[in-house]
């Protein structure tokens, strides 16, 4: 095993262990490195006494409140290690105390506290040298190189856990903004969902009302026409079905390519055999007219015009009592403006009002879209809707 194996787990293992814990085995450490002039006496001609000793206990023993008050047990190192190497019974030969502590200021406390530290000990280390120690020239250099190494690595650990600070918040951050993305996708995929089953359900009850209503009426004068109408009223509800299982299917995660039966949503190539069954099964007059070159759209306008198309002749069939209506496409290279108007009697509010959950949801879905919906009295009376949808960019058409 590489030494990598082996220290990346150790490191983690002591980020995660109690801090109490590690500082205490720290500060242990540091001491039997402080004592180890006691225990072998004979390598150096300096004198031993339990003074110093004691002088540089106090360089190792604060170290275990160094996370819970770095700059005081800085304080505590900075104030014990001059006084041992004054003392010089035995002087310290490495300041491990004030290297961890020179590490904690830099990776810990603020950068006023770390300056005046830094400088105070690289200051106090000449000082000291100079005069107690007569220290030869690569001592200066041993013992200011490992301060300021003892500085850098803090500093480093310092930006390290910035960093990861950071990251961890941006991904917290991320987190709730992807909830919040799923929340409103969900709102409003079942708002559209909403809407496709009123407009599905609306458009095949408001046709079987009108055939159920007319079938008693020429049961026995007309059988063949109330054959007819029977027949509307299944062929109705058997579309409704069609329908409601393409949209259980894509709920399902059923709709894949190749592996199942039900067909695509309806689009604009759908609107002739809409308008020729409502046709058929009212007896409502439709034309459909287009102006413009037609142009690609997204997926779902092309599902929009084709319900705004189906949810207009649902209430003309319901409310209008006309006698014929008109649904025109003008195409232009930015959008698609549908106008669906009839014969009827005219909305009794002002224009432009709208008015019941279906008129809502047509607004919804055609905002939905990128695009805009009004409805109100006709120029010539009955009532019309107007719903503009932008046409698919050249990137859109592309995946299309």
């Amino acid at each position: 095993m590489s030494v990598s194996h082996w220290f990346t787990p150790v490191v983690a293992r002591l980020r995660t262990a109690n801090p109490y814990a590690v500082d205490s085995a720290l500060a242990a450490l540091v001491l039997f490195a402080v004592s180890l002039q006691w225990l072998f006496p004979d390598e150096g001609g300096d004198p031993l006494s339990w003074q110093g000793w004691l002088l540089g206990a106090g360089t190792a023993v604060p170290l275990v409140w160094r996370r819970r008050a770095p700059f005081a047990t800085a304080w505590v190192v900075s104030a014990a290690t001059p006084a041992m190497a004054v003392y010089h019974a035995p002087p310290p030969d490495v300041m491990y105390g004030g290297l961890v502590a020179v590490y904690t200021v830099a990776a810990r406390c603020l950068p006023w506290q770390r300056r005046l530290m830094l400088a105070g000990w690289l200051v106090g280390v000449s000082v000291v040298m100079q005069h107690k120690e007569h220290a030869q020239p690569f001592e200066y250099a041993f013992h200011l190189l490992s301060l300021l190494c003892a500085y850098g690595f803090g500093t480093l650990g310092r930006v390290q856990r910035a960093y990861t600070a950071a990251l961890e918040d941006r991904a917290r951050r991320l987190e709730r903004e992807r909830a919040a993305d799923t929340a409103r996708a969900m709102v409003q995929e079942r708002a559209r969902i909403a809407r496709d089953m009123h407009d599905i359900l609306a458009h095949a009850v408001s046709l079987m009302v009108v055939q159920a209503e007319a079938g008693p009426v020429v049961v026995r004068s007309d059988p063949e026409r109330a054959e007819a109408a029977f027949d509307a009223i299944a062929g109705a509800g058997r579309d409704a079905m069609t329908q409601l299982r393409r949209i259980l299917g894509v709920l399902k995660e059923e709709q894949r390519a190749g592996s199942s039966g039900h067909r695509p949503q309806p689009g604009v190539g759908a609107l002739p055999g809409l308008l020729r069954q409502v046709a058929e099964s009212t007896g409502l007059r439709v034309e459909l007219g287009t102006s413009g070159e037609p142009r690609p759209l997204p997926p779902d306008t092309e599902v929009a015009v084709y319900r705004v198309v189906q949810e207009a002749l649902t209430n003309t069939v319901k409310h209008a009592h006309a006698s014929s209506a008109t649904v025109e496409l003008d195409w232009t290279e930015t959008e698609l403006a549908l106008t669906v108007t009839d014969d009827g009697r005219g909305p009794a509010g002002p224009a432009g009002t709208v008015g019941g959950h279906g008129l809502i949801g047509l607004r919804e879905r055609a905002t939905a879209c990128g695009g805009s919906a009004e409805t109100g009295r006709g120029p010539d009376g009955g009532f019309r809707v107007v719903v503009r949808l932008p046409v698919a960019t050249d990137r859109q058409a592309a995946l299309g």
